[in-house]
């Protein structure tokens, strides 16, 4: 993926207030892959219920 779906500075700006660790490029390209995975499992849902608008109920995030 080119382009990042998150913003780097506010990523690592929580990771460090919050846990005093640094954040490596990776996890960027991880949460950002993440974010995209999440916006076509919306789409897909939104789809099948005939919408073309993506709704709070349409992104699961079952891990968290």
């Amino acid at each position: 993926m080119a382009d990042s779906l998150v913003v780097t500075s506010k990523v690592k700006k929580v990771i460090k207030e919050k846990g005093g660790c640094n954040t490596s490029g990776e996890t960027i390209d991880v949460l950002s892959r993440a974010v995209e995975r999440l916006c076509q499992k919306g789409i897909d849902s939104a789809k099948a219920d005939g919408r073309k608008t993506i709704m709070a109920r349409d992104i699961v995030i079952d891990h968290i």
